[in-house]
């Protein structure tokens, strides 16, 4: 797929939904009594993937236009899937079911595709071992496919080495089934995404610093998701705005997460005019629209307990920082090698093609902002942020770029482009 630099961007976008919401929405709709409804879910093929998971398991999901209905058997009702539970891209899917599938009455093999067979699953294995859970890497190599065997779990309280929301989901969910109170401390607190939607559901979730902890054998029960658009998703469009010139772009109903919100602060501190409209902060997670407006950037610092809030909008942060006058440096983000893609390697890449002045390191990016970019053949890796990414850098840059495998936006974002023409238009 090919771009091209533009003048500027004007208009409105509605953003889909959150990804890791919707994710959530259908795991827990499952293991709750009586019907959830839910609107604004993200069809995306990592969230379609859950979704076939939990059908396999014997949940009757309703999947239409308007919204999703997830008929919910209770706690206790899921059942054995008469083949491999298949989780295509998806590194949600795989790391908060295998936390349910540890404490059921049956055996299960869950697997992935070739992206996932690579993402390293030691860091939940670890934990739900320590829970008494029967859980093995066929292969050998702490990777998909997964060899699960249900069994009663005990409570644990685990010290993560890794701020990772679906490390602390898993275990969480783990801990449903668990014999006793399960805690989880993380080195800085991740998305809580989970803390806040299992509380909604009936469960008694308390945080207290960056330790999350879960009583066992709740009555979770139906309810109603209205699921917020994804910062993630917006974090593109955030970009597009500030960087091209005479750019006005209103973002409608954007989740701002405290846990999630990291662009908004790092995007702020490199100088750009970004404005909250109608935000709702008093309905679990707080939503906004966002007002952003052509901005000269300058370089920044990122590291430290910010990275777990926007670890997924680095690669969009690493094209700002090249437009950007000045030094960015990103560090305390080796999570980044472990994503889809390894996405330091990738960005450095990519972004050396464009002309971009830019060290990788062991844990994030050295990037000397300023220089005029031009176009180049740009590497997917079939990493739907990675293609996101330099769709927004195309705009910016001088001449043609082509994005090899464009399409993997389907991942989490199916209308990216569509939507992106429409402010171009």
């Amino acid at each position: 797929m090919k771009f091209y630099p533009c003048s500027r961007l004007r208009g409105e976008v509605t953003i889909p939904g959150d990804k890791s919401i919707s994710h959530r929405a259908v795991m827990f709709g499952a293991l709750a009594e009586g019907t959830t409804e839910v609107t604004n879910f993200l069809q995306g093929a990592d969230c379609l993937s859950t979704i076939d998971c939990f059908r396999r398991l014997g949940i009757d999901i309703e999947n239409t236009p308007e919204r999703i209905l997830i008929h919910g058997k209770g706690l206790h009702g899921l059942k054995k899937p008469d083949a491999e539970l298949y989780t295509g891209n998806s590194g949600t899917t795989t790391r908060l079911i295998s936390g349910i599938l540890a404490g059921q009455d049956f055996d299960v093999t869950l697997n992935g595709d070739a992206s996932i067979q690579k993402r390293p699953m030691r860091r939940i294995m670890e934990p739900l071992g320590q829970m008494g859970a029967e859980i093995s890497s066929i292969r050998g190599n702490d990777c998909a496919p997964l060899s699960i065997h249900g069994t009663h779990l005990k409570g644990i309280h685990y010290v993560s080495k890794v701020a990772s929301a679906q490390v602390k989901s898993a275990i969480l969910l783990a801990g449903l089934y668990a014999d006793s109170p399960t805690s989880v401390t993380e080195p800085v607190l991740s998305r809580n995404h989970s803390e806040i939607m299992l509380n909604y559901f009936g469960a008694s979730v308390t945080s207290t610093g960056t330790t999350a902890t879960i009583q066992p054998e709740p009555e979770l029960f139906g309810q109603k998701i209205i699921v917020p658009g994804d910062i993630s998703s917006a974090a593109y469009f955030i970009a597009a705005g500030l960087l091209v010139p005479d750019s006005e772009i209103l973002i409608k109903n954007v989740g701002i997460n405290p846990t999630r919100d990291g662009i908004l602060q790092v995007a702020r501190e490199m100088g750009g005019n970004i404005t909250l409209l109608n935000a709702i902060t008093d309905r679990g997670e707080p939503t906004a629209d966002l007002l952003i407006k052509s901005s000269p950037l300058h370089g920044i610092d990122i590291g430290g307990s910010i990275i777990p809030t926007l670890i997924d909008e680095l690669p969009m942060i690493a094209v700002m920082a090249a437009f950007a006058e000045g030094e960015t440096v990103i560090r305390d983000a080796a999570e980044l090698k472990v994503k889809e893609s390894d996405r330091i390697a990738v960005m450095v890449d990519n972004l050396s093609r464009m002309g971009c002045d830019i060290t990788g390191t062991d844990d994030g990016m050295i990037i000397r902002g300023g220089k005029p970019l031009h176009g180049a053949v740009i590497d997917s890796y079939l990493d739907h942020r990675i293609a996101m990414s330099f769709a927004i850098a195309a705009l910016c840059a001088e001449g043609e770029t082509e994005i090899k495998e464009a399409e993997c936006v389907n991942i989490s974002y199916p209308t990216f482009y569509k939507d992106l023409s429409h402010l171009i238009g």
